[in-house]
C-alpha cells in the first residue's frame, strides 16, 4: 500500500510540494517550519539508530529530522540531499556504488544487533512470502524449492548493511559535491570516471551482516538491467563472503523479487525476474 504522503505532512504540520519519482510504498517533498526541504517517506525507528553511524564513516545517507507515527504507519521525515537517482545505470555509477559499500565495513561489531534472517524457510514479515511462488506457477514453485534447500537462513557478518543496495536508492552527480554531516574527513564515493554518489535512501531495512549482500543485490538488478556490468561486483562479492553465503544471499533476492512482482506487478515481470532467478551464479559452485 503506498503510503497517503500528503496526509502525513498534513497530520505533521508539513508544507507538501509533491511526489518523489520512482519507489513502491510512496515519498513526497515537504517543507520543514525552518524553511528546509525535506523527503517524507514511510520509515522504521530501528533504521534512525544506523544512519548516524553510516554518516560517520562518510556514507551520504540523509540526516533523519523527525521519526513519527501517523494512523498507524511509522514515518520519516529526513534531510533532502543533492543529487538525482541516475538516468543511466553504466560503470562509473557502480563504481560509485562499490566504494560506498566499502564504507560499511565492519560498522556494527560492537552494536550488539543480531544478525538478520534471510526467511528462506519461512515467511517474512511482509514480504518474501512463499505462498505466491508455491501457487503462482510450475516454475515459481520449483524456484521456491531451491531457495528451500538453501541450508543458511542468518545472515552472518559485522557490516552495516543497506539490504536495499540498488541503483535506483542512490543519488548521483557527474561533480564533486559535500554532504553536511558526513565525515569531513573523507569525499563522497566516487568512481574512476568521476561520478559522485550524493545520497543513499530507503535505509528502512538496514541491519547487521556481511555487507556481500548488498553487492548481491545489486548484481541482482544489474543481471536484468544491465549484465555487461556485472563481472566486477560479482567479483567484489566473491573477494567478501564464501559461496554458501552469496547463494543465500541469491535465494533471498530470488524469492524477495518474485514475491514482490507476484503480488503487485504483472505476469511479464514475475517472468523477467524468474529468469534472473534462475541465472545464479553460485548454483553449482
Amino acid at each position: 500500500m503506498r503510503l497517503d504522503v500528503p496526509a502525513c505532512a498534513a497530520a505533521l504540520g508539513l508544507t507538501y510540494l509533491g511526489p518523489c519519482p520512482g519507489g513502491e510504498v510512496g515519498a513526497g517533498y515537504v517543507l520543514l517550519p525552518d524553511g528546509r526541504r525535506a523527503v517524507l517517506t514511510s520509515g522504521n525507528a530501528a533504521s534512525a539508530r544506523l544512519v548516524p553511524i553510516a554518516r560517520a564513516a562518510g556514507v551520504p545517507a540523509p540526516r533523519y529530522e523527525r521519526v513519527a507515527g501517523v494512523a498507524g504507519v511509522t514515518v520519516v521525515v529526513q534531510e533532502f540531499l543533492p543529487g538525482a537517482s541516475p538516468a543511466v545505470t553504466d560503470s562509473a555509477v557502480v563504481d560509485a556504488m562499490l566504494a560506498v559499500s566499502a564504507r560499511c565495513a565492519g560498522l556494527l561489531r560492537d552494536s550488539g544487533l543480531p544478525p538478520r534472517q534471510l526467511y528462506l524457510h519461512r515467511d517474512g514479515p511482509g514480504f518474501c512470502q512463499h505462498g505466491s511462488l508455491a501457487g503462482h506457477s510450475a516454475r515459481s514453485a520449483e524456484l521456491l524449492a531451491r531457495v528451500r534447500a538453501v541450508p543458511m537462513d542468518v545472515l552472518p557478518g559485522d557490516d552495516l548493511v543497506h539490504f536495499d543496495f540498488h541503483p535506483g536508492n542512490v543519488l548521483v552527480s557527474p561533480t564533486a559535491a559535500t554532504v553536511a554531516g558526513t565525515s569531513d574527513a573523507l569525499p563522497l564515493p566516487a568512481g574512476d570516471a568521476g561520478v559522485v554518489v550524493t545520497g543513499v535512501v530507503d535505509w528502512d531495512g538496514a541491519g547487521r551482516g556481511n555487507r556481500a549482500f548488498d553487492l548481491v543485490t545489486l548484481l541482482f538488478v544489474l543481471s536484468r538491467q544491465a549484465p555487461h556490468l556485472t563481472p566486477p561486483v560479482r567479483d567484489a562479492a566473491l573477494a567478501l563472503a564464501p559461496a554458501e553465503v552469496l547463494a543465500a544471499c541469491w535465494a533471498h533476492m530470488s524469492l524477495r523479487q518474485v514475491d514482490w512482482s507476484i503480488r503487485h506487478h504483472t505476469a511479464a515481470e514475475v517472468d523477467a525476474w524468474l529468469a534472473v532467478a534462475e541465472t545464479d551464479p553460485w548454483a553449482h559452485r
